[in-house]
């Protein structure tokens, strides 16, 4: 057995013709681990005599090499016939009750979404034919680009208008996407104020946005004596009537501030929380607090965050032909973009026009507080729960009963 002090050879326990090569190094671990992972427990696995020649041994070696060359060849090619399906998060579509509105025909055709945030990556083939307004607020690109450390806009475009696998919900909107956040220097996707105020601008003034989609935040600072840019700016779009919805942030648990991040502060911002797929609050899903910086306490429908949606695990693209898990506000807001836009489609009397003053946002946002899954029987409102769970069907169906003018 010269050449082979190496290897040990090890029977199976149902038949002690097959044998397993196994690494001598390892003897110390054979009386527990290796009789568990091999089936021998309880039993101890006992090495048999070395029988293979080192001849065999060096050719089953190249035979070896050889195959996994051209395995690596055929997986970087894209051309690996065994197909694993990367997993779905079809659970938080029936959460939230989006079937029955996609039953209705709503796909959210003719809808206006701005996206602000990392920017977008075509590549993957879910959105390879989205057509897409990008504009660059941190570069020069004139093609979409995703300047994120992750992917973060492409995740949250997916979860919207995807055409494959993990099906957007709102698939047929016109999506406009504003790069304003980019990677830092501790790998996090950050950006300016300022930069996310023009941002919000240009998809009020140029993109004609019906609604804005902000999976991003900042923390308050009530020390200011002026409000930021970045609020004043989501004030203005709110004021013209134009949808805004905004994560709530993720620094929940026991380190929570108490508040929602800034702009989604904004009491007219529908604010989102991030629920699992038990349908409980998201551990990392910030709480909000119910008095406005200058004392006064909110009134309902705007008590922060409004709602809670899917926002653990949730599968979307990522660059190339991948897919992705995120958790997060970021991935809640995006959930409750899409059930607006479904309404906006059915219900069109509430988008935004030239002379609206944001009575409408009061209107469906009244529909939301009262569409919602509570988070029990005893209360309207939690500080970390919002008005409930989002149920997008329910939030269409009460929407047509709602009464008002705008």
């Amino acid at each position: 057995m010269k050449g082979l002090e190496n290897v040990e050879l090890l029977p199976e326990p149902d038949d002690a013709r097959i044998l397993s090569v196994i690494d001598a190094s390892a003897v110390g671990f054979q009386d527990q681990w290796r009789s568990e992972v091999t089936g021998w427990a309880p039993m101890q696995a006992v090495p048999v005599p070395r029988l293979r020649r080192r001849r065999l041994l060096l050719t089953n070696g190249i035979l070896l090499s050889v195959l996994v060359v051209i395995m690596l060849y055929v997986w970087n090619s894209g051309l690996l016939f065994i197909e694993i399906p990367p997993p779905k998060s079809e659970w938080a579509i029936e959460q939230s009750q989006f079937q029955e509105l996609e039953d209705l025909g709503l796909t959210g055709e003719g809808i206006r979404v701005c996206m602000v945030d990392t920017g977008i990556d075509l590549s993957n083939p879910a959105l390879a034919t989205l057509q897409v307004t990008f504009k660059d607020m941190i570069g020069s690109s004139s093609t979409p680009v995703d300047y994120g450390f992750i992917a973060h806009g492409t995740l949250m475009a997916g979860i919207l208008v995807s055409s494959s696998h993990q099906i957007g919900i709102a698939p047929n909107v016109n999506l406009a996407m504003v790069a304003a956040l980019g990677a830092d220097e501790d790998d996090l996707n950050s950006g300016s104020e300022d930069t996310v105020a023009r941002s919000i601008r240009w998809c009020q003034d140029d993109f004609e946005a019906d609604i804005i989609s902000l999976s991003l935040g900042g923390e308050q600072n009530f020390d200011m004596q002026t409000e930021g840019s970045s609020v004043s700016a989501v004030r203005r779009a709110v004021d013209s009537g134009i949808f805004v919805v905004a994560a709530a942030g993720n620094d929940g648990g026991s380190n929570d501030d108490g508040y929602v991040s800034v702009p989604a502060n904004v009491p007219r911002v529908i604010t989102v929380g991030a629920s699992t797929e038990d349908m409980e609050v998201w551990a990392n899903s910030s709480a909000g607090s119910q008095t406005l910086p200058n004392g006064d306490a909110r009134q309902h429908p705007h008590l922060k965050p409004e709602v809670i949606a899917p926002g653990e695990n949730i599968i979307s693209t990522g660059a190339g032909d991948t897919w992705f898990s995120s958790s997060g506000t970021s991935d809640s807001t995006v959930f409750v973009t899409g059930a607006l836009s479904l309404l906006l489609e059915a219900y069109p009397e509430y988008r935004p026009t030239s002379t609206s003053n944001g009575q409408c946002i009061d209107i469906v946002k009244t529909a939301l507080m009262n569409s919602s899954l509570k988070y029990d029987e005893t209360g309207l409102h939690d500080d970390n729960w919002g008005y409930g769970q989002l149920q997008a069907s329910a939030w269409h169906a009460t929407l047509a009963t709602e009464v008002g003018n705008c």
